[in-house]
């Protein structure tokens, strides 16, 4: 019973892989990985175990021209967290996992990039509870809460504090990060339109 059970799980999995390699490039581009490939391996085990009988492995190439190699060995911080936000993405109404973290999201983007990782990151968060570690005024104004977290200087020691924003600290703290005079009526219209655009 274990073998044939074995058996049927891995034929769903060697059926879902390609499926499931295929959504993730199609949205990889999106979230500023052009030309990034990436492939789900399903390998066979010398015996079933308590996952099955054959190992998955995720794999990518984020730049093209390259093979791909396993997700943990390959790919930096932000890489790593856009391929997640894409796999979330296309997961969200099947995952289980209630929160999510993702820290240096936007690395190594910007523009139109942060825009579409920001929107893609706001559908994943209609299913699950989502905090984003940004420097990013896009992906930041799309967040339903915004905390500020900063160090000072009290006495002798640095002291972390984090802060919630609401309002006027809120557009203040956009227009700051848009590396505008927060202060300025443009910097301040410009973030005013980031947050209306959630």
């Amino acid at each position: 019973e274990l073998e044939a059970a074995a058996t049927t799980l891995g034929a769903l999995r060697r059926g879902g892989a390609g499926k499931l390699a295929a959504a993730v490039a199609e949205v990889l581009p999106e979230l500023g990985l052009p030309g990034a490939e990436f492939e789900v391996r399903v390998r066979p085990l010398d015996e079933v175990g308590p996952h099955g009988g054959e190992a998955v492995e995720f794999l990518v190439a984020p730049n093209q021209g390259f093979d791909a190699m396993p997700l943990a060995r390959i790919a930096s911080g932000g890489e790593m967290s856009r391929v997640m936000l894409a796999l979330k993405s296309i997961l969200a109404g099947v995952d289980r996992v209630p929160v999510l973290v993702f820290d240096e999201i936007d690395s190594g983007i910007g523009g139109v990039g942060a825009t579409s990782v920001a929107r893609k990151r706001a559908e994943v968060a209609t299913r699950h509870q989502v905090f984003v570690v940004t420097h990013l005024p896009q992906l930041a104004s799309r967040a339903d809460a915004h905390l500020l977290v900063e160090k000072e200087l009290t006495g002798a020691r640095t002291a972390t504090r984090v802060r919630a924003l609401e309002g006027e600290a809120r557009v203040e703290e956009v227009a700051r990060m848009l590396g505008g005079d927060p202060e300025s009526a443009t910097s301040r219209k410009h973030a005013r339109e980031l947050l209306g655009a959630r």
